[in-house]
């Protein structure tokens, strides 16, 4: 996958801005690829595979695949840590209650997690594409967005206790990240995104980084700023007095 090598490069090292070494023993290790099939049978074997990574004891940081993959992830993380908040960096909410006539498609992931009670809060920043609908579902939900215009006015989220991080490329503006499928112009920049993680205080307990599209990263950029991402997600996860439970 283009994120691990990214995280291999050459031009980088195993430390994060907070001076976590991720090269040390047990700090963070590669768990392995799923081997999905194209239907709705992946979503058991998602929620599995990561239902078996938490019962050894770790966390995880799921990579790649589209943003459907949230959904089958947290109901294995609300299986150890129960209805934790989301913070969701996107450009599009994926509130929909179905998208072209699926009601799991890469559009609908958090109006399935709400209503099944996976979190507690949902936290949306970077959103630029909200439909009607939309804005129904997350009244519905009591979903909290800071849209792209109250985040340039500086309205920032507060966020207490543990959070699952779901960072959707494309809430990036395709400046720093154009290998996503769906580019939308007016998002954030790779800093803002790294400040927000580093300024979450709660433990972080689970995350995942999706709808990367390799297809479309030509100089390999996303791979790099992806993994970039990655490494500050577990560098939080592992800062002193930020116990998982």
């Amino acid at each position: 996958m283009r994120i691990r090598e990214a995280l291999r490069s050459a031009s980088g090292n195993d430390w994060t801005e907070d001076l976590v070494n991720l090269g040390a023993p047990g700090a963070m290790s590669d768990a392995g690829d799923l081997v999905l099939p194209d239907d709705a049978g992946a979503r058991s074997l998602i929620e599995a595979g990561v239902s078996s990574v938490l019962a050894r004891g770790h966390r995880v940081i799921a990579l790649g695949g589209d943003h459907s993959v949230t959904y089958p992830v947290m109901r294995a993380v609300h299986q150890v840590f129960p209805r934790p908040t989301i913070l969701h960096i996107d450009a599009h909410a994926d509130l929909y209650d179905e998208f072209e006539g699926d009601r799991y498609s890469h559009a609908c992931p958090f109006a399935r997690i709400m209503e099944e009670g996976l979190a507690s809060r949902l936290v949306q920043v970077g959103i630029r594409t909200l439909s009607a609908h939309q804005q129904q579902q997350a009244a519905r939900f009591g979903v909290e967005i800071i849209d792209m215009r109250a985040w340039t006015a500086g309205m920032r989220p507060l966020i207490d206790g543990p959070v699952y991080v779901s960072m959707d490329m494309d809430g990036l503006d395709p400046a720093f990240a154009p290998g996503v499928s769906h580019w939308e112009p007016g998002g954030l920049s790779v800093r803002e995104v790294l400040g927000l993680i580093s300024s979450l205080q709660g433990p972080i307990v689970g995350a995942d980084v999706v709808e990367f599209n390799p297809a479309r990263d030509r100089t390999g950029l996303t791979a790099m700023v992806a993994a970039k991402i990655v490494k500050e997600l577990a560098g939080a996860m592992l800062r002193p007095g930020r116990p998982a439970r």
